[in-house]
């Protein structure tokens, strides 16, 4: 068993990370670019983002391959470098995890960016090869588990599962989904519906990422708490609150104290996994770090 697993099963928690777009838009990423490519291209500007996650306090570092599935990297022309950006992007997590002891690379997979049958075209079998040959890269990067998040349907969560699985074969398999439609995704999948369906898919660690800020995300983790079968760990990672239109930019409106306040509810809860997810920095994984590993 993984020591990740160790630890959590042992009653500790572990800290996430935070926003990476965000700070590589701060770092120079334009509008429209491929944050993966910055794997190859930008690898110094990506494994300070991660360094500094890590110096903050995190344990889990999340590898910079969000939009890693074959039909996102095609909207850049890059849908032939696959399992080349997603292992570029896990071997950048995994030289700064191993500068950290206690930390662990979680492999970043999105949603695929295809809606699936009835909705869309794309079949359980077509959505499980794209995640295979994303978390192939993954797994030859030196991830130690699987992370797929920010996903709205049951049926998308299902093939990713498969497909770490299949690829990442006794790897701990941790599922966020986004609920930021009326405390729904945009599927209509409830947080609660969540844990029961995500959890008998065979997952380790359910929750819930994104979303529309830290008032929102309580409410949810009541309902992920409420709901959450025995043997099974929870995560949550919340957007430091909301943006706001600043001059000609948006900024998150979530101060590191705002987020540090959050991360002691979610603590009381019982929730095994807190991070940050959009507008988050390294000063407010900072602001957590004492309340959720003290």
């Amino acid at each position: 068993m993984s020591g990740m697993l160790d630890t959590l099963q042992s009653g500790g928690r572990l800290l996430g990370d935070g926003a990476m777009g965000t700070m590589l838009q701060e770092a120079g990423l334009t509008d429209g670019g491929a944050p993966e490519l910055w794997n190859v291209e930008q690898p110094e500007k990506v494994e300070g983002i991660l360094e500094a996650y890590a110096a903050a306090g995190a344990n889990l570092i999340t590898t910079c391959t969000f939009g890693g599935t074959r039909p996102r990297l095609e909207m850049h022309d890059l849908g032939d470098r696959v399992e080349e950006l997603n292992r570029a992007g896990a071997e950048l997590a995994r030289r700064v995890a191993d500068r950290h002891p206690g930390s662990y690379v979680l492999g970043d997979v999105g949603p695929s960016g295809e809606l699936m049958e009835p909705m869309g075209t794309l079949t359980p079998e077509t959505a499980q090869e794209l995640f295979r040959e994303q978390i192939r890269g993954l797994v030859q990067g030196g991830a130690d588990a699987i992370l797929i998040e920010t996903m709205s349907d049951l049926g998308e969560v299902e093939a990713a599962v498969e497909a770490a699985k299949a690829e990442a074969p006794g790897l701990p398999i941790l599922v966020t989904m986004s609920f930021d439609t009326n405390l729904r995704t945009m599927m209509g999948v409830k947080p609660g519906q969540a844990v029961e369906a995500v959890g008998a898919m065979g997952a380790h660690v359910v929750g819930a990422n994104c979303g529309r800020g830290p008032d929102e995300m309580r409410q949810i983790a009541a309902e992920l708490a409420e709901a959450r079968p025995a043997g099974l760990f929870l995560m949550t990672q919340s957007n430091a609150g909301l943006p706001q239109l600043v001059g000609d930019e948006f900024r998150y409106d979530g101060t590191p104290e705002v987020m540090a306040d959050w991360a002691r509810d979610m603590r009381a809860l019982g929730i095994d996994v807190i991070g940050a997810c959009c507008g988050s920095t390294p000063e407010h994984i900072a602001a957590m770090r004492d309340v959720v590993l003290g």
